[in-house]
């Protein structure tokens, strides 16, 4: 075992946690969905809630490079109507964390995993027209998606969704992803550090330490979304999801 910044990880677990940092890096730059393999990881090592606060510096860190290279195709309209009713369900996800233990938060952040995984196979088969392109709608995605990324930083899917069904461009849609991230992953830090006590010196220094794996896992996502084509890469989200579910549940 290694004794590093105050935990106790097998050489084999410290792989997994830059595995986990370069699947971030990837996914904040153009492949969606990988994260969603990346999240039980971390769960199974460091249990669920902790593992949500030492996920959550790693994505502000990888949404920093984000929006540095997609910053100019954000839609700032539909940022304005997701994020009121986001910061609303970030506070509820963060009374619903206070209430619960480990197992359950686990719990929860696998039944989200699921849901996903109905919400993508829906999204393969739906009429994307037939998606309602109304406030309602924004509303009761953002709220959603604010409790899903404050329980185990999971809203990517139901961002997704919404941000699909509107149809927008390739990097439009990355790039409104990536601002929306960013704003609100840096809102839950602090409840995170006081509320939670998931985040501390020790679990942010080996964030840092894990830097280079997400710098170069956001590189390879600037590069592989230019070529992969996207319907294999949906249907390659969807297998990890799937698998995302089962391990959470192991």
């Amino acid at each position: 075992m290694l004794e590093l910044f105050g935990y106790s990880l097998s050489y084999q677990m410290l792989c997994f946690v830059f595995l986990v940092a370069f699947f971030v890096g990837m996914a904040k730059t153009g492949v969606h969905g990988i994260s969603m393999l990346a999240v039980p990881v971390l769960a199974v090592i460091f249990g669920g809630k902790a593992s949500a606060g030492l996920m959550l510096p790693m994505l502000v860190i990888a949404d920093l490079f984000a929006v540095k290279y997609y910053h100019r195709h954000a839609n700032w309209n539909y940022l304005f109507k997701l994020l009121p009713s986001a910061i609303i369900g970030v506070l509820l996800g963060t009374w619903l964390g206070n209430l619960v233990d480990d197992q359950i938060f686990r719990v929860i952040m696998s039944v989200i995993i699921f849901v996903s995984l109905a919400i993508m196979l829906w999204m393969e088969r739906a009429d994307k027209k037939a998606i309602p392109d109304f406030l309602w709608f924004a509303v009761l995605m953002g709220l959603l998606g604010g409790i899903s990324t404050m329980i185990g930083n999971l809203a990517g899917p139901i961002m997704g969704l919404y941000l699909l069904s509107m149809r927008l461009p390739k990097n439009e849609y990355i790039g409104t992803a990536a601002w929306f991230f960013l704003i609100i992953n840096v809102f839950k830090v602090p409840f995170h550090i006081y509320s939670w006590e998931s985040i501390d010196m020790n679990s942010f220094s080996l964030n840092l330490v894990s830097l280079p794996f997400i710098a170069i896992g956001a590189l390879c996502g600037i590069f592989i979304v230019k070529r992969i084509p996207d319907k294999q890469y949906r249907w390659f989200v969807i297998g990890m999801t799937a698998v995302a579910a089962i391990l959470m549940n192991i």
